[in-house]
């Protein structure tokens, strides 16, 4: 049987039928609907208070959250990410600016950021790769210094807590991806969450085509979800913390299984509680690199180079050089990583790195 590199949690189907039975005697599939709202409540009280509202998907919540601070002209970005960061910056008519990754995290290098800003510039959305956090006091310290938004493509650290406070909730936004793939999820979907109650209504007009009822507000589009989705989450959230440690296990036992090797590992910051959300590796080169995926790939075992290419290197738009971030993503491989992953399956798997790895 083939290992995938994530694979989604499915709760007990009672518990989620229940959820449609009652669905089924409403008939309010979607539209703001009572499962939606309470997730976002729900979601809210987990997220150190935030505003939450509950989206189609993660881009789209890039998108709106671009729409709704009002960005133009330049925006400084990591290279980084997965391509959703980058597109939805150019999506929305406005122009990324790469800036390089540091070597502990691979988040954006808060201390190269100003060097990069220009009377052009009007933001700041870095992305919190693999759920560690990028540096947000020094984020906001440079913003505020600048008059710049931040927004942050929090995709990976549902979960995550820093200084004592969900790392969603810093920033003018975060946005997230409820994706199946993610810790937590709710099969499709995503959320802008943001502190300023004001910004949150925007977000729910900009989602909701710009109107209640009759009455016209503003421009939007459709990224509302469906209540089928919002159930999936409430069956899920108040499992995260379980997954948590079910991938606290498993991350634990592939480093013990690896540690023989010369690999490379993302390091977590302090005051972090982290969320275990991926299980990246980085090889000396990117030779053994493919020679080990070539080889978990020959016994089903799938793996993917996350994040490759660096994003400055994209054919439709090129940025300034970034060689961290061009190094890493060159040489990174994310492993079979999910709470229901078997403990033999992650040895047979790093018994297969230590076999192919030269």
């Amino acid at each position: 049987m083939s290992i995938n590199v994530t694979k989604a949690y499915l709760p007990p189907l009672e518990e989620y039928v229940g959820y449609l039975e009652g669905i089924w005697e409403r008939g309010w599939l979607t539209n703001n609907g009572p499962l939606v709202q309470r997730l976002e409540a729900d979601l809210s009280t987990a997220l150190s208070g935030a505003r939450v509202q509950f989206m189609s998907n993660g881009t789209i919540a890039l998108q709106v959250a671009i729409k709704a601070l009002q960005l133009t002209g330049e925006i400084i970005t990591t290279p980084f990410s997965y391509v959703a960061t980058t597109t939805a910056i150019l999506w929305e008519g406005c122009e990324p600016v790469f800036v390089d990754i540091e070597e502990q995290t691979f988040c954006i290098d808060a201390t190269k950021i100003e060097a990069a800003i220009t009377p052009r510039t009007s933001a700041i959305l870095a992305t919190h790769v693999y759920g560690y956090p990028c540096d947000v006091r020094a984020i906001e310290e440079i913003a505020k210094r600048h008059n710049l938004k931040v927004i942050y493509d929090g995709a990976h650290a549902f979960g995550v807590t820093v200084h004592g406070r969900s790392l969603l909730a810093y920033g003018d936004i975060t946005t997230c991806s409820f994706h199946a793939t993610k810790l937590f999820h709710t099969s499709e979907g995503g959320a802008i969450i943001t502190m300023d109650e004001e910004l949150a209504q925007k977000v729910w007009l900009y989602k909701s085509f710009g109107h209640i009822g009759d009455e016209y507000y503003s421009l939007g589009v459709n990224g509302k979800n469906s209540e089928f989705h919002a159930a999936m989450g409430l069956c899920n959230l108040p499992r995260v913390p379980e997954f948590i440690e079910a991938r606290r296990q498993v991350a634990e036992l592939y480093r013990a299984e690896l540690a023989s090797l010369p690999l490379r590992y993302p390091i977590t910051p302090a005051d972090t509680e982290y969320n275990y959300s991926y299980f990246p590796i980085i090889f000396e080169t990117e030779q053994q690199m493919q020679r080990v995926k070539d080889a978990l790939a020959a016994h089903d075992i799938n793996t993917r180079r996350y994040f490759f290419p660096s994003l400055n290197k994209l054919p439709y738009h090129t940025g300034a050089d970034c060689p961290v971030s061009e190094d890493i993503s060159l040489r990174v491989l994310c492993l079979p990583f999910y709470q229901q992953l078997e403990h033999d399956d992650v040895r047979r798997i790093s018994q297969l790195i230590r076999e192919n790895y030269a």
